[in-house]
């Protein structure tokens, strides 16, 4: 896909839902109200253990997903995965394990993207049953009904970083086939508040929302959004090195 034309409007997306410390959350769930002090002080159902095999899954149901106005392309150093890749490279520095695995999961057919994605995961799983963690890193889109595309960022160190967005999946109505989503939120929590302790306007409010998303995995499975089509290559990239520390950070507070 070519670049998109048109409007582009930027903006630092940093208060919706409910507010508790640095930290939002945005539930929209009809049933499950969020106690966030309660879900924070316990411990997530995730043990890392240092230079000890894979400990963190990074992978991309939406494999294609680009930047700078590019929908989608399959040149992995312009997608999500070159994001998923500056984050991998930061957990490695800190001795944590990590596959980052690029396989398509929508190309050369986008329906039914995430069925197949969690083939790869299971798969990874079995093989590596180290992993802890699994991130399904994609990218946002943002239009208004005027065609304008929201392009979110975050200075931070005097740099342009895309915004990031964390979902964190909920069984609302009981027939997801999600029992135990409450340890993917309060891992979900940890992360968001470990980002925007080190980076104010780093994260937009967690996303949590009545959908499975292939969370039910692990209890350590989330989907995080950097950025939208919108921002540059380079902007996603930047955030994904400082998603990367956050997500570190967090991580080495779970040590085994």
């Amino acid at each position: 896909a070519g670049p998109s034309k048109g409007k582009v409007e930027e903006m630092g997306i940093k208060a919706g839902g409910t507010p508790y410390q640095n930290i939002w959350v945005k539930n929209m769930n009809a049933k499950h109200t969020v106690d966030i002090a309660k879900e924070l002080a316990q411990r997530p159902d995730v043990t890392i253990k240092k230079n000890a095999g894979p400990q963190v899954l990074i992978y991309h149901t939406h494999t294609t997903e680009a930047f700078d106005g590019v929908t989608r392309t399959t040149d992995k150093t312009k997608s999500v995965c070159a994001v998923g890749e500056r984050i991998a490279k930061q957990l490695e520095a800190a001795g944590i394990g990590v596959l980052h695995d690029t396989t398509y999961h929508d190309y050369p057919a986008y329906n039914g993207s995430y069925g197949r994605s969690i083939v790869t995961m299971k798969n990874d799983l079995k093989k590596y049953p180290s992993i802890q963690v699994t991130l399904d890193i994609h990218r946002d889109a943002m239009t208004r009904s005027d065609g304008t595309r929201l392009k979110p960022t975050a200075v931070v160190n005097g740099k342009k970083a895309a915004q990031v967005m964390i979902i964190s999946g909920c069984d609302d109505t009981g027939d997801l086939g999600f029992p135990d989503w409450e340890h993917n939120l309060r891992f979900a929590l940890r992360l968001q508040k470990s980002a925007s302790d080190r980076y104010a306007d780093l994260a937009r409010p967690l996303n949590f929302c009545p959908r499975r998303y292939n969370e039910n995995v692990t209890h350590g499975s989330l989907l995080v959004e950097i950025g939208t089509d919108a921002n540059t290559l380079e902007e996603a990239l930047y955030a994904g090195d400082l998603f990367g520390e956050s997500l570190t950070a967090a991580l080495l507070q779970l040590r085994g």
